[in-house]
């Protein structure tokens, strides 16, 4: 079979085939029937859509002559390759784009910028369809580029950053060699300028003047000055230094790094008395300068800085901050330690008046005389105690009190010899009792609270009573110690458990002090090695006498015992006290209410007042609370007033009264109570105000009206009226 190329149709022919339409072609492969098709009959292949080479360039193909009416083939199969022919229809495009590039300022022509790549999907090895060129379609006169490698290019020298900043290219890629029919892409450069230091500081004007108060503490800010700069970034970056003027040393000036401003400091105290103004030369200079632009002229700019001390009411100032002071601990009281002086710095020369910040001597042991300034002490002053005194002394002007000066006395107590030494510790010295003479048994050393300036040197000796014992002796090792010695062997627990030798210890102070110190010393019963094993009568009758087991056997049946007493004891105590009553049947917690309205003035029988109104009624000494008490007689006239004063023995007949009623009675409470009782005496000058006493009171007043006032008052009217004979109760 053979076959001839084509580009969108071919034709394919068997031997076998006589053109008698018994032979029929079948197509297969990439694109078969979906892009390409065979006439069955001839064999002409045709394309049923548009290729796209930048899809797919190439289709593989197999075609077949078949017997039509069985389906066999005729011959082999062929394979066949279709390549798809390229035309231009692709632009150029930039697939990095837009742009962003930088260059500095001041570049000189030809400087390169960016470079710019365009591609084409056109077959780059077929014709000119993708062979680009560039050109510039914005940005002229600054800058070109080049057509074939796209290099973006400074076309423009001394471009400056400060007149502009910043430029916008279009930039154009052509196929087809940049010739007539070719397609064009475009893309966007922005180029911005970057600085370089061209432009030297400078300042807006050549002298400045600030006012400074004379009180600014030491390291305050006085002023700000800047010089402007063109430039930014590290090109506009500077440097500020005094280069003249009389306030050199008094202040400085440093660079602020975020403001780029010289920032002038002080650097000592100002006083207007003494100086009332300083002339500072500032120089401002780039720190970073470039070479090629020194030709402008010098980075650098000068200007003058005044600045006028303002004057400020201050306080009183110290001839000396710190006074040193010395005062013997001996000293008397009133004692003079010494003298501080202060003076009022402003020229109104105020007159200085002393005192002590009491915070700093609150025992007040020193005075200050106010007009003065003498110290001078208060109290009796103890070395021991405080050996430094720090006060502060405050002066303050007369004429202007808020005006406070400070300052500081520093007191130092010399030392005398006051304190006697004693033993440095509390000794506890052990004896054997198979020690022998001359043995050193204990090194005693000493402590003084006083501080000689050569030094302690203490002395050590017995005391005269007891320099001549037979037992000890006692040794001046000359180094602050002494050793106490046996003088004899034969120590015994059983004769003398304990022994206390008098040490006399004597300083070197003037006049020399001394105390007497006690040693104890403890015989024990020792080891081998001459290690105490028990010591003093206690041990030796825990020896001789009963084992350890005996001990805890016994120490136990004691405490048992106890515990048993004590069980008795507290159960004998619960048996004697009274039963505890419930909350509801507590008569002494609990008020009980009832809801009967009384009788009013006729309701005489529930309690006796009479018994308490009228200490002349006779009462039965063992009558019951609880039953209603009878009286045997009711008054018919008014009972003579008593007009006497009651004495003491009224109200103690009274209270004794009712206590028996208490004791007696079988209702009370099983427990001791307290009972209270109001009793007004029988010696009242108003006599009694009670209506119950209107039984045996005269009254000629008529109640008759009160049958007239309605229902509500006949009770009343009943009780009152009428002005019957037989009526007890009519007045």
């Amino acid at each position: 079979m053979t076959h001839q190329p084509i580009i969108l149709s071919m034709s394919l022919h068997s031997d076998v085939d006589k053109g008698e339409g018994k032979v029929k072609y079948v197509l297969r492969g990439e694109g078969a029937t979906s892009i390409f098709t065979i006439d069955e009959n001839t064999g002409d292949i045709h394309a049923t859509k548009r290729l796209d080479r930048e899809e797919q360039a190439y289709y593989t193909l197999r075609a077949q002559a078949q017997d039509r009416a069985t389906s066999l083939p005729v011959e082999p199969e062929s394979e066949f390759v279709i390549k798809v022919q390229d035309i231009n229809d692709n632009e150029p495009k930039f697939l990095d784009g837009p742009y962003n590039a930088q260059v500095p300022e001041m570049s000189p022509v030809g400087t390169s910028v960016v470079e710019v790549k365009a591609t084409d999907a056109d077959d780059p090895t077929y014709g000119n369809s993708a062979r680009v060129v560039y050109s510039i379609l914005e940005g002229q006169p600054y800058f070109s580029v080049e057509p074939k490698t796209g290099i973006v290019r400074t076309a423009l020298p001394n471009m400056d950053r400060e007149a502009r900043d910043q430029y916008l290219l279009v930039i154009q890629a052509k196929d087809m060699v940049g010739q007539m029919g070719g397609l064009s892409g475009t893309t966007s450069v922005t180029v911005t300028l970057t600085d370089v230091n061209d432009n030297p500081p400078r300042f807006s004007r050549k002298s400045y003047q600030f006012a400074v108060p004379e009180s600014l503490p030491v390291a305050s800010v006085v002023a700000k000055i800047k010089a402007l700069d063109s430039d930014i970034g590290p090109s506009a970056e500077m440097d500020y230094r005094i280069i003249e003027g009389d306030g050199l040393g008094v202040f400085r000036v440093a660079p602020d790094n975020d403001t780029q401003e010289g920032v002038i400091t002080l650097q000592k105290n100002l006083d207007f008395e003494t100086k009332s103004s300083y002339t500072l030369k500032i120089e401002a200079s780039n720190r970073n300068i470039d070479p090629r632009f020194l030709s402008q002229g010098p980075f650098s700019d000068t200007a003058m800085v005044r600045l006028t001390v303002e004057n400020v009411d201050e306080p009183p100032i110290f001839s000396s901050p710190l006074s040193k002071m010395v005062v013997s601990e001996a000293a008397k009281v009133g004692t003079i330690i010494g003298t501080v002086s202060a003076l009022d710095p402003d020229s109104t020369n105020s007159p200085i008046r002393y005192s002590i910040d009491r915070n700093t001597d609150l025992e007040r042991f020193f005075n200050i005389e106010s007009s003065t300034g003498v110290i001078s002490t208060a109290k009796p002053l103890d070395r021991e105690a405080n050996a430094v005194h720090n006060i502060t002394i405050l002066a303050t002007e007369s004429l202007d009190p808020s005006q406070v000066g400070k300052g500081v006395a520093l007191i130092t107590v010399m030392d005398i010899n006051d304190n006697a030494p004693v033993f440095a510790i509390e000794y506890e010295t052990f004896l054997c009792e198979n020690v022998g003479p001359g043995q050193v048994i204990e090194t005693v050393s000493a402590v003084d609270k006083d501080e000689p300036p050569s030094g302690h040197r203490f002395f050590f000796s017995l005391t005269a009573e007891t320099a001549g014992n037979m037992n000890f002796t006692l040794r001046d090792n000359k180094d602050n110690t002494a050793s106490v010695l046996t003088k004899r062997s034969g120590f015994q627990r059983r004769e003398q458990a304990m022994y206390r030798l008098p040490v006399l210890i004597v300083d070197s102070g003037s006049p020399a002090l001394s105390s007497t110190n006690t040693l104890s010393i403890r015989v024990c019963d020792c080891d081998p090695d001459g290690t105490p094993q028990s010591c003093g009568t206690e041990a030796f009758m825990l020896s001789a006498g009963l084992s350890t087991g005996a001990l805890i056997a016994i120490l136990a049946c004691i405490i048992t015992l106890l515990v048993l007493v004590l069980l008795i004891v507290t159960m004998r105590r619960r048996k004697k006290e009274p039963l505890i009553l419930d909350e509801d049947r507590d008569v002494r917690e609990n008020i009980v209410r009832y809801d009967d309205e009384g009788g009013g003035e006729e309701d005489t029988e529930a309690f006796d007042m009479v018994a308490l109104r009228n200490l002349n009624v006779v009462r039965d000494s063992k009558a019951r609370r609880d039953v209603t008490p009878e009286v045997p007689t009711l008054y018919c006239s008014r009972p003579p007033p008593y007009k006497i004063t009651p004495d003491n023995g009224i109200f103690r007949e009274f209270i004794w009264d009712r206590l028996k009623d208490a004791d007696v009675d079988p209702s009370a409470p099983p427990y001791d109570s307290l009972q209270t009782y109001a009793f007004e005496g029988s010696g009242s000058v108003a006599d009694s105000l009670s209506s119950l006493d209107s039984l045996s009171t005269d009254s000629e007043q008529n109640y008759d009206y009160l049958s007239d006032w309605g229902p509500r008052f006949r009770k009343l009217a009943d009780l009152y009226g009428h002005g019957d004979s037989s009526n007890i109760f009519s007045s």
